[in-house]
């Protein structure tokens, strides 16, 4: 059995970070699901690379390592991006998941799922009631399963940018 390890991150780990983002557009791209991420590496995006490194600077960064191995991350900070500034907001203090991901070579081993009760956990620890995040709610509307398997609901959608990227707004209660 894989012992999952979830520690803080910090700017050395920005390169796995991208590593995981890398990972996951690739294996998007071969499902043929480009319209989550598009289909170039996202470290080759500088819009990206700045949101990374802006929610690093702005919040918490935690890594799940498999047997040593970074194999997911998020990002937990005090509230959403200003990308959603258009959607109601909740009224009350809360905890926000950015740029959930994994090294594909671990899907299937738990580590996104033990990310977020992490969260869950750090979200308490901080005396937040809500904790809330938002995904891509394209194509088969599997993404947005996920996350209500791991306790969320749903609670906004919206579109963003010209090109009417679909998306989901689901909160948890902690």
């Amino acid at each position: 059995m894989q012992i999952i390890r979830i520690r803080e991150g910090g700017p050395e780990d920005i390169p796995a970070i991208f590593r995981m983002l890398d990972s996951s557009v690739e294996w998007l791209v071969s499902q043929g699901r480009t319209g989550q991420w598009g289909t170039k590496p996202l470290s080759e995006s500088p819009k990206t690379v700045e949101s990374v490194a802006r929610y690093m600077d702005e919040g918490d960064v935690f890594i799940a390592e498999v047997d040593g191995v970074p194999a997911a991350t998020l990002t937990l900070t005090d509230s959403a991006g200003a990308y959603l500034s258009h959607l109601p907001q909740p009224g009350e203090p809360e905890r926000y998941i950015h740029w959930l991901a994994s090294d594909r070579r671990f899907k299937g081993h738990g580590v996104g799922s033990a990310l977020l009760a992490h969260a869950v956990e750090e979200t308490r620890r901080a005396g937040v009631s809500l904790l809330r995040v938002d995904c891509y709610a394209g194509d088969d509307g599997k993404l947005v399963r996920y996350y209500e398997s791991n306790g969320f609901t749903r609670t906004e959608a919206f579109t963003v940018g010209e090109n009417n990227w679909p998306g989901q707004l689901l909160a948890r209660r902690v």
